[in-house]
């Protein structure tokens, strides 16, 4: 895990890091629905609203405010790590992911099949039934393994075949905390159908560990950006060559490549920068390096890392309290021992219902999630017989200390039926 003092550092960069303005003093495990933001983010987001000015104007402010957006671009590229292809902003990540399987759909050769997964979020798999019916394509959802809750490579290979035109990935669900493959993934796609289209969805993955789109393999990859310490209402995305320029909207005149639509918003870019910059900043407690790519590759190592100790910590306790693994009512989605977890534990307890231990951990300050068996998570839940479930989620900047209040309020709370049960006896 982080040294103290570098841990300090970084918690004095984000917002809201132990206080909420509304509830008071607080532990944040909820960062698969939204992570901390930056200061440096808000700083930078509010200096930008309010100036009036827009792009391609013959004055100082519009000068500038193309500098920062061809800054973010730059930026943009050296976070997810590619060299080629254009990278872009959107209203979202899911919107993003909409428009680049809407592009792959019906810009590729009529018939033949889509493929998904059952991992993956609605961004995906709700464009990929979509659109492949429009493009008059068979959509096939590869069926995820329930007891890993992830998909593997054979799993893909099952489904994909030389008539696959599309291909699309959950880099982490959000629901069981599971990456997956990517690489092995690609290649058994690209060994049966070599120009397959293969988007990825990295909105979950993007903040857990360090990315390397170029030697993915992939046409496409999206990012939400207040899952990565930045703001709502925006995402961006990178698309390959071959995929920028098949058919998608974009103004006439403009380049084939061109996938942007209207007047940029400038705070997006300048907001993205400061995430970036923030990597670089903490790569650069872990390498010599003097190269930024390098330093933000080091950064994502460092997260992935010390996320790994919390939530080892936090499944295996520390001898002085036990861990998840140890209280007999609780149960694991995915086990107790799956290498591809990264920053979220979803779990159940026997006989109370999970809305109800959230509330209590809340009033305890200590702010976790509810999952249901709905559009959003029920292709997880349901196969397992479970309306709900617990998610506990973790970002770089949570410490042990946290970890281990949320297992000492979290098993006092599930012990009081254990007592009451006892004393009745």
């Amino acid at each position: 895990m982080f040294e103290p003092d570098l841990m300090q550092q970084i918690r004095d960069r984000f917002c809201h890091v132990d206080h909420c303005p509304f509830q008071g003093a607080r532990i944040f495990f909820e960062n698969a629905g939204g992570s901390l933001t930056l200061k440096s983010v808000v700083e930078v987001n509010t200096e930008l609203a309010g100036l009036p000015d827009n792009q391609g104007r013959d004055n100082p402010a519009s000068r500038e405010l193309a500098r920062i957006i061809d800054a973010g671009r730059h930026d943009m590229r050296l976070f997810l790590g590619v060299a080629d292809g254009p990278v872009f902003t959107g209203e979202s990540g899911t919107e993003l992911l909409f428009r680049l399987v809407r592009a792959a759909a019906l810009g590729t050769p009529s018939g033949g099949n889509l493929v998904g997964s059952t991992l993956e979020h609605p961004a995906t798999a709700s464009a990929g039934k979509r659109w492949a019916a429009i493009a008059g394509k068979e959509y096939r959802a590869v069926k995820h393994d329930d007891a890993s809750a992830t998909v593997s490579a054979q799993d893909y290979a099952a489904a994909v075949d030389s008539d696959t035109r599309v291909a699309t990935i959950i880099h982490t669900s959000p629901v069981t905390g599971m990456a997956v493959d990517v690489e092995s993934i690609v290649r058994a796609i690209r060994a049966r159908s070599p120009d397959c289209i293969v988007i990825l969805d990295g909105i979950q993955h993007a903040a857990h560990g360090g990315l390397d789109v170029d030697a993915y393999d992939i046409d496409g990859y999206a990012v939400s950006a207040y899952k990565v310490f930045s703001r709502h209402n925006y995402g961006f995305a990178w698309v390959s060559p071959r995929l920028a320029t098949l058919p998608h909207d974009h103004l006439d005149g403009m380049p084939a490549d061109f996938w942007e639509l209207g007047t940029r918003d400038t705070s997006a870019f300048a907001c993205t920068s400061q995430v970036v910059e923030y990597f670089d900043w903490l790569g650069s407690h872990f390498t010599d390096a003097t190269d930024r790519r390098a330093r933000i590759v080091a950064a994502g190592a460092a997260i992935h890392a010390h996320e790994r100790d919390l939530i080892a910590l936090m499944i295996d306790g520390d001898g002085a309290r036990r861990g998840l693994r140890d209280l007999p009512e609780v149960t694991l989605i995915g086990g107790p021992d799956n290498p591809a977890r990264e920053g979220l534990v979803s779990i159940v307890v026997a006989g109370r219902p999970c809305a109800g231990v959230v509330g209590e951990l809340n009033r305890r300050g200590v702010r976790t999630h509810v999952r249901k068996a709905d559009y959003f998570s029920g292709n997880i839940l349901e196969p397992l017989g479970l309306p709900t479930c617990i998610r506990v989620s973790l970002g770089h900047y949570n410490t042990a200390e946290e970890v281990l209040t949320f297992l000492r309020e979290f098993e006092s709370i599930i012990a009081a039926p254990r007592a009451a049960a006892s004393g009745g006896a």
